[in-house]
């Protein structure tokens, strides 16, 4: 007999996932929900990201749910600051800070297959309990401090972590080093630059950084914001763009597109190339900072200060590789040597579609079946991913092939429309298990395979080697979904309800339902 949780729905993360997820959560009307979190406030990485030039990359209209549009960002490309305000806002709109369990850091998941419900062991000890489960965690899971990097530990200075900036830490007149070219880097270097005596960047691999219109927003564009459906429009315009490239992408034939993509990248580098001579004034450098690969083979930065930095007398480039991190500084492969005050670990994180970030034990479901040994035998897989089969009444807002090009924020919408909808259907049903089914999950990852032929080939034959979150360690690129956004939408408002199966305990829920047997009705999954 299924047995009543102390939640009907529980939501893991308090960052734009989470926030997202739970405003919409109240919004269909399912209102018996928690939230747990990690950390003593809500904004993910908009809280723990504050380092100096920290924003969004992605125009501001685009950074935002479709349910809680902010007319008046102070600038086409938000600072932090506003970011992680937006989000509290948002928050106390739905008053969910009222429903946030603070200082809760959920380290193990299990299937409780008699009471069908889900006990979360927190770090602390505690246990708590919930008939559906929704993992918000996000996509930037947890830093890479030092990753591949030895002697970290034997620095005798100042260590920064992007997500972890110590402001109280006065930079005027130190030798800094910061090590990744990567979006963090491209923000903190020009924003710092300025204040140090020495600042020397550590390049493994060269970014593709395109210019940025990185202005305020004047009074009137704020004010045609508030027009009803003008922030949509603009925001639907961007998203048509990524849509017609995903289109191309995901229906054109490897044969034709192989030799329009290796040209488009040609053109592209070339183009860039004589960009970066333009506003860098050493020739040398300048061709240190020109990447060899496409411009999606990495996820493209974009600044207006970055590439103009290295014209200052004292910033230098690095292309040698790191030896070790020693107790003065930084020694490379070369033999160089260089002493530093400050080293920042710019060194990414580790991500949701990596299998190295689920740990075995942490989720286990149905039969004692483990998230992390199935991801790392079988790849990492969902259906329309969010659901995974033997995992009952949990689904993933950040899940494997989830990524459709957009904003952040439009993804965890399809994601948490999509598992709304899967609870909303067991709620009818008076169901206490609701489970996608294996049939209908193993047809949609082979569309996926399918699907992703032409994506694959891009980033693991054309940019062959080429080191990028887009791409795990299994050589999958489990990051991008192989669709349009439009079909995604679609898809999370629609896929056929037969697709899971509804199972009522004996005894549990309203008077009156029919035998589970009468709730599985097929496995099939259009083509």
């Amino acid at each position: 007999m299924a047995q009543t949780p102390e939640y009907e729905i529980l939501v893991i993360g308090a960052g734009p996932a989470g926030i997202g997820t739970a405003a919409m959560l109240i919004r269909a009307g399912l209102t018996d929900f928690g939230i747990v979190e990690r950390t003593g406030d809500l904004g993910g990485s908009w809280r723990d990201n504050t380092y100096p030039g920290v924003g969004v990359d992605i125009p501001s209209v685009a950074y935002q749910y479709s349910f809680a549009r902010k007319a008046d960002w102070t600038h086409l490309f938000a600072r932090g600051a506003e970011v992680k305000a937006y989000h509290d806002d948002v928050a106390a709109r739905y008053n969910l800070r009222e429903r946030i369990l603070f200082h809760t850091d959920i380290v193990r998941e299990v299937w409780n297959d008699e009471g069908h419900h889900w006990e979360l062991y927190a770090a602390d000890g505690r246990v708590l309990t919930a008939r559906f489960v929704l993992s918000a965690v996000g996509a930037f899971l947890r830093p890479k401090i030092g990753a591949d990097l030895e002697g970290v530990d034997d620095f005798a200075g100042k260590i920064q972590i992007p997500a972890s900036w110590d402001h109280g830490y006065e930079l005027a007149g130190k030798r800094v080093a910061v090590i990744g070219t990567g979006a963090s880097s491209v923000q903190i270097v020009p924003a710092v630059a300025p204040e140090v005596a020495q600042l020397d960047v550590y390049q493994r691999t060269p970014a593709w950084c395109l210019p940025k219109a990185d202005h305020e927003l004047p009074p009137w564009f704020r004010t045609a914001l508030r027009v009803p459906g003008v922030s949509a429009a603009l925001h639907g315009a961007g998203l048509a763009a990524i849509d017609l490239l995903m289109a191309f992408l995901t229906t054109t034939s490897t044969g034709r597109a192989k030799s329009v993509l290796a040209r488009a990248d040609a053109d592209a580098i070339a183009r860039y190339r004589r960009y970066v001579h333009r506003v860098v004034d050493d020739p040398r450098i300048a061709e240190q900072l020109i990447p060899a690969y496409g411009p999606i083979g990495k996820r493209p930065t974009a600044s207006n200060t970055f590439l103009q930095a290295f014209n200052r007398r004292n910033v230098a480039l690095h292309t040698d590789r790191i030896d070790r991190v020693t107790a003065t500084g930084i020694r490379t492969a070369a033999g160089a040597e260089r002493d530093y005050d400050m080293i920042v670990l710019a060194t990414g994180y580790e991500m949701f579609s990596d299998p190295e970030s689920y740990h075995d034990g942490a989720v286990v479901g149905r039969d004692g079946f483990d998230l992390a040994r199935f991801f790392g035998k079988e790849g990492l897989q969902a259906y329309e991913s969010v659901a995974i089969p033997r995992l009952p009444n949990r689904w993933l807002i950040a899940g494997p092939y989830s990524w459709t090009g957009s904003g952040w924020h439009t993804l965890v919408e399809v994601s948490a429309t999509h598992a709304i909808r899967a609870i909303s259907a067991g709620r009818e049903r008076g169901a206490t298990v609701v489970e996608v089914r294996k049939s209908a999950h193993d047809a949609y990852h082979e569309q996926v395979r399918r699907r992703g032929t032409l994506i694959n080939h891009y980033f693991t034959v054309q940019n062959r080697g080429l080191r990028t979150y887009y791409v795990n360690s299994q050589g999958d690129m489990a990051y991008l979904r192989p669709s349009t956004l439009v079909e995604a939408r679609w898809r999370s408002r629609h896929f056929p309800i037969d697709h899971y199966r509804f199972e009522t305990a004996s005894g549990s829920g309203p008077s009156g339902l029919k035998p589970k047997s009468e709730y599985e009705v097929g496995d099939g999954l259009p083509q």
